[in-house]
């Protein structure tokens, strides 16, 4: 019986589609993305690994979310497991930052946190069961003219600490500007950063206009840069990603940063119709966490095999 051209039309690209995520995804991927957020209120802004959970079976989170409004959610943790996430808001304690787009563990100080809204302010966070107290806050250096950052990493190496992020640029005419610099606290604890050094960084997927080429980064233990780059065309979409290698990083005994972006960025992976702003490379593991901000369709996580040693 042949079909009606609608009805065959329909199940091509159904077959199309399938077979383009199956051709993106790696072996032995968690192709599951799991719904974390249901509004633009809830979606995942950025993402921190706290611990896993006392079973060994998840990975407790906290994530950020980029709202603007006084009293509007903040921070939330999400218990994620395959096939199951819960999401648990927490209260936010002190100075109300606005559009809060990154938030990054501080290695070695378990409970400590640096947050990054996309204006440029840091915030250092002591979290204590379900609330997020401020410690201090301060800008980032050697903010540009058009910056807006969504991202935020820390390295610990050689005894030292630094910190990168990017304005996450916008489509062929503004690439990305990677930022590197150590980083210090204060006895008071206020972040207080040393010398920066800035990189170019265009992304090789997507490539629509106003691409962010930089949406988050993460570094794994032996510094490598992994980051994610994000299309938008609107609070309803559609959206595109790609998570990529992007190159290394290295602090020595000194203090000094190095940053080594390779010629051309290794694309680890695609995402069609998601809108990726949190990379989370999961220690001890080759395992990253995804998590996305897709705006009036909500938030989602997934686990995927992409940091690599």
């Amino acid at each position: 019986m042949k079909l009606p051209m609608l009805q065959r039309m329909a199940r091509l690209t159904a077959a199309t589609t399938l077979l383009t995520v199956l051709g993106t995804s790696p072996a032995g991927a968690d192709s599951a993305w799991q719904k974390v957020g249901g509004d633009a209120r809830s979606g995942v802004s950025g993402l921190a690994y706290e611990g896993r959970t006392e079973d060994g079976t998840g990975t407790h989170v906290l994530v950020v979310h980029d709202n603007k409004r006084s009293g509007q959610q903040r921070l939330s943790r999400i218990t994620h497991r395959e096939g199951s996430d819960s999401v648990s808001p927490l209260t936010w304690d002190g100075a109300e930052p606005v559009d809060l787009e990154a938030i990054e563990a501080i290695p070695g100080t378990p409970g400590q946190y640096v947050a990054l809204a996309s204006h440029g302010i840091v915030y250092r966070l002591a979290v204590t069961g379900s609330t997020a107290t401020v410690v201090d806050y301060s800008p980032l250096p050697a903010i540009g003219e058009g910056d807006d950052f969504e991202s935020f990493a820390l390295v610990a190496q050689g005894g030292g600490l630094a910190a990168l992020w990017a304005d996450r640029g916008a489509g062929a005419d503004r690439p990305a500007t990677l930022y590197a610099a150590p980083l210090t606290f204060a006895p008071w604890g206020q972040p207080q950063f040393g010398t920066v050094t800035r990189r170019a960084y265009r992304a090789a997927y997507p490539t629509a206009e106003g691409t962010r080429h930089i949406s988050d980064i993460s570094v794994t233990g032996s510094g490598r840069i992994i980051m994610s780059s994000a299309a938008d065309a609107g609070d309803d979409g559609p959206f595109d990603s790609a998570v990529s290698y992007a190159g290394r990083v290295s602090v020595s005994t000194a203090g000094r940063v190095r940053v080594t972006l390779a010629a051309s960025p290794t694309v680890l992976g695609t995402f069609p119709q998601y809108k990726i702003e949190g990379v989370e490379c999961l220690p001890g593991s080759t395992d990253t966490l995804l998590g996305t901000d897709d705006e009036n369709l909500g938030g989602y996580l997934r686990t995927m095999p992409l940091c690599g040693a």
